[in-house]
């Protein structure tokens, strides 16, 4: 008898796709465990075992979250040639999550409105935001820019207002207007005397 060359997910990646989905369109304080659990079709000792607590549960859907967010920015970027078209091209890799059509804005940004400060969500969301920070510097540096990292903050308020925009506005034009005005930042910042 043939068997199914597809296997069910894991116990833990259900728990982790429900929790997606769940979390990110209503609410990490709304969403109670219970729900989560009923959404994945596991038992509640799964959840405790794969993540320990709801608050592991959190950490580990941002986690999802940031991978993403990686894998498409990085994928974008690999469209283009040199520093300055890959700054503007994150503006691009945001666009492509607003036109999504369950784009719920930043889940960074909804998750920690619900938090503690010391919660381990906090953290989570603090690594996110050093890689995209870290990515606009690293980029403005390798074009040459004078003060890469002062760039890059302004470059990630852009990124950050973009989002917002998309969410509250329901703007779907809001990453490339983001991208016009870091393109203008750009032309106007200045650059190390070295560069060509």
């Amino acid at each position: 008898m043939p068997t199914s060359t597809a296997s069910r997910p894991s116990a833990r990646e259900r728990l982790l796709e429900a929790a997606n989905e769940l979390f990110y369109g209503e609410g990490v304080q709304t969403v109670g465990i219970d729900r989560v659990i009923e959404h994945a079709g596991v038992a509640k000792a799964s959840l405790y075992n794969a993540f320990g607590s709801k608050e592991g549960l959190v950490c580990a859907y941002l986690d999802l979250r940031y991978l993403r967010m990686r894998d498409r920015i990085t994928t974008v970027l690999a469209r283009f040639d040199g520093p300055r078209e890959k700054l503007l091209g994150v503006f691009d890799a945001l666009g492509e999550a607003i036109s999504d059509p369950g784009y719920n804005g930043c889940a960074f940004v909804r998750a920690t409105a619900e938090t503690d400060e010391d919660s381990s969500i906090r953290q989570v969301a603090d690594t996110y935001r050093l890689w995209i920070r870290g990515l606009f510097t690293e980029l403005a540096a390798a074009c040459g820019y004078e003060a890469p990292e002062r760039l890059a903050r302004q470059l990630l308020l852009l990124y950050d207002g973009a989002g917002q925009s998309a969410r509250m506005d329901h703007d779907l034009t809001a990453a490339a207007t983001a991208r016009a005005a870091a393109a203008v930042l750009l032309d106007t910042a200045p650059v190390t005397a070295n560069t060509p």
